[in-house]
């Protein structure tokens, strides 16, 4: 069995991907009338956890308590969906790259423990961030720059801007 070549380095030209998304979220407009964001799921998620696992306590509390009264079921939501297609089209699109391998890649100058640790906490300072935001990155920056928001400028300016200021701090973590 031949196996793919991979190509670490080949990736989309930046302006085609660009331009890309761009029509992702005017399709995303046109059809759903909602623009992107993949906090908003987790949150769908959690509803519909708390909901069917502890039913008493949703029913008793404030924000869980809109999720006992819809008629369905809160994972039936355009967010939801939405990040279950980028989860399913990241794992096509590895496969087709030949990029589609379970490794932990890191710096040599760090364990594959504190890697695993940064990227957990990463991952926890970013969710809590997003709710504190009213939203991620998505929301807040493409989708607010999409209908001319002067919001969603701020935002995409304070996030890249943050990105390259805290580069800077965590950059041996993978160079």
């Amino acid at each position: 069995m031949k196996h793919k070549e991979t190509h670490p380095d080949k990736y989309m030209n930046p302006y085609l991907a660009g331009f890309l998304l761009g029509l992702v979220i005017i399709a995303a407009f046109f059809f759903s009338g909602e623009g992107l964001g993949g906090s908003g799921a987790f949150k769908d998620v959690v509803k519909a956890s708390v909901v069917n696992l502890a039913p008493e306590y949703a029913s008793n509390t404030l924000y869980f308590k809109s999720a006992t009264e819809e008629e369905s079921s809160p994972m039936k939501t355009w967010l939801v969906f939405e990040v279950l297609g980028v989860i399913i089209g990241a794992i096509i699109s590895g496969a087709f790259a030949g990029r589609l391998n379970l490794k932990l890649e890191h710096s040599p100058k760090i364990t594959s423990r504190t890697r695993i640790i940064f990227a957990i906490a990463g991952g926890a300072m970013f969710g809590i961030g997003s709710q504190l935001g009213r939203g991620c990155t998505s929301g807040a920056g493409l989708s607010g720059m999409a209908v001319m928001s002067l919001s969603g400028f701020v935002a995409a300016m304070a996030i890249f801007g943050s990105g390259y200021l805290f580069a800077w701090f965590f950059r041996k973590l993978w160079i």
